[in-house]
């Protein structure tokens, strides 16, 4: 071979087979494997061919590139080669004229073999091959790649590398794969040329319906853009395969509040996703200990999401915060998700502090339009799940009701979502469903009892089981609400307990005689006692706030 800078060395490209291989032509290889007779060079994962021992010309170790000149290409496909070793050439790629395939299209391809462009989303090493989540414009499928057992196949690609597979479709337990035969990091220009195009239609398929609200409020329609945001936002995560972690507070509003987006989320995780149980290891909900996002929130957060990304390969998760965020006290936590660059979301009905908002994306909260809490969380919260989800709509309807009624709103809206449950749940079944919703959080302690709590809210498809188990909470609730209330009375009316004053005792005195009363009574000694977590009554800028109970009372913290 003439020594030039004339002479050309081809690089095949991962989707050629032996098609676009020439007689008489130059590859760059990389060595496979020894045998007595000679080594073995692949010219990329799907053609290899063979040196004769008299051809090679300098010793190599397995894996090393390798310059060689294709002698001749047999009827039976073994390709002979001769190793050159030239020192002034260039390099041109070689690429098959293959048309890619959408992922959501592989389902008509079974048994077929594919080439699809796409970002890797998570990469998994199991005992057996490599699974590779990828996600292009049309949806989300995994690629299982096979090397050795519990070996790491392609280890130079990475997660967030735009690569081209090439594959085999198969069914696996009723789930469609690509068996990879090869896979490849694009080249900068055309990873740049993918990325745009997956980027623009995510963003186009992110979109939330155009939905009306349930119920009439200029609040909410003044709230829509942001509301609309946050929809969006979410459903891009979900979309791309990024997990969602939901803190909330730990009362009836914000467990309102984060099982209807749960709903949305987990139904459209289902819908979308290759793998049946992604909505467990991509969606989780966790009540917060205190009223804010406390230190000992993100740290847990940051750690389970740092062993995830490690041992599974996924990505760093976006941060929801419902019935939370708004306010200087969640500001340590909130720098912390910046350092780890993680994406943070607010739905909040607390008077929110302006500095918060540096640190996040999106921030839904009634204070920013000319509304107070009286909006709660749990309203708030349905209307964007339904934008994210529209499907939902129907489990999900009676939840601001629920919430209005934990939260004690006094917003004219609070009265429309209650119509819009009833029949099936009147005002006494709210407040109750609130009650028990509380009374078992409590016992939860800040576990999110993600099947208990469907239950209680009747999202679980047992009705009868929904009712007994409603009923039995708020009798114990009730029991429990008796024993407290029987403490406090009789100290404060003898002047030993000097922070619940003798005017609230009077006030508990007469609240028992009616049903609707004893139920705002058991509501406020639900505050006081700390069942829901602190009270975040000062945060609200609602009268009356603040009361504690002194250590002497049973049940004080």
């Amino acid at each position: 071979m003439t020594d030039t800078e004339d002479t050309i060395v081809y690089r095949l490209g991962s989707n050629c087979d032996l098609d676009e291989v020439e007689e008489g032509k130059t590859y760059l290889g990389r060595v496979q494997g020894f045998a007595p007779f000679g080594v073995f060079v692949q010219l990329n994962d799907r053609v290899k061919g063979l040196v004769h021992k008299s051809n090679v010309k300098v010793q190599h170790s397995e894996r090393d590139p390798i310059i060689v000149h294709v002698l001749q290409i047999r009827s039976n496909g073994n390709i002979d080669l001769e190793e050159v070793t030239p020192t002034v050439y260039q390099t041109r790629n070689v690429t098959k004229k293959t048309t890619t395939v959408l992922l959501a299209d592989i389902g008509k391809k079974i048994g077929r073999t594919v080439l699809v462009e796409a970002e890797v989303a998570q990469v998994k090493q199991t005992s057996g091959p490599t699974i590779f989540t990828i996600v292009d414009e049309s949806g989300t499928a995994n690629a299982a790649a096979f090397i050795e057992a519990g070996v790491r196949a392609y280890p130079e690609v990475e997660l967030g590398d735009i690569v081209g597979v090439m594959g085999e479709v198969m069914q696996r337990n009723n789930q469609l794969q690509i068996e990879v035969g090869s896979m490849t990091v694009l080249d900068p220009e055309d990873a740049a040329r993918v990325r745009e195009r997956i980027d623009a239609a995510l963003d186009l398929r992110a979109e939330p319906a155009d939905l009306p609200f349930l119920v009439e409020s200029d609040v909410l329609s003044a709230l829509r853009p942001q509301m609309r945001l946050v929809a969006k936002e979410i459903r891009k995560a979900v979309l791309t395969a990024r997990p969602i972690i939901l803190r909330h507070h730990a009362d009836a509003d914000g467990i309102c509040a984060a099982v209807a987006v749960e709903q949305a989320v987990t139904a459209l995780i289902r819908e979308t996703s290759g793998d049946f149980d992604a909505e467990y290891f991509l969606f989780k909900r966790s009540p917060s200990k205190a009223p804010f996002y406390e230190i000992e929130d993100i740290t847990r957060d940051i750690d389970f999401a740092l062993k995830d990304n490690v041992r599974y390969g996924q990505k760093m998760p976006m941060i929801l915060l419902m019935d939370n965020g708004s306010t200087e006290e969640d500001m340590p936590s909130l720098k912390i998700t910046r350092i780890y660059g993680l994406p943070v979301l607010v739905v909040d009905h607390h008077h929110p502090d302006a500095i918060v908002d540096d640190y996040l994306i999106g921030h839904v909260n009634p204070y920013h339009v000319g509304g107070d809490y009286g909006i709660t969380a749990g309203m708030l919260g349905t209307e964007i799940a339904r934008l994210i989800n529209p499907a939902v709509e129907d489990q999900i309807r009676h939840l601001p009701a629920i919430a209005g009624a934990g939260d004690r709103s006094e917003a004219p809206e609070r009265a429309r979502y209650l119509a819009l449950a009833a029949p099936e749940y009147s005002a006494d079944d709210c407040r109750d469903i609130a009650l028990a919703l509380d009374y078992e959080q409590f016992w939860l302690r800040f576990s999110d009892g993600r099947e208990i709590i469907k239950d209680i809210l009747n999202l679980g498809g047992n009705p009868e089981r929904h009712e007994k188990f409603v009923d039995l909470l708020v009798e114990e609730a009730n029991k429990a609400i008796e024993e407290q209330m029987g403490a406090i009375i009789p100290m404060s009316r003898d002047g030993c307990c000097r922070t619940v004053p003798i005017s609230s005792c009077s006030m508990w005195r007469s609240s028992l005689t009616g049903s609707r009363s004893r139920r705002r009574a058991r509501h406020r000694v639900r505050s006081m006692t700390g069942w829901s977590g602190s009270t975040r009554e000062n945060r609200s800028s609602r009268s009356g706030s603040g009361r504690t109970l002194p250590s002497c009372v049973p049940g004080a913290s």
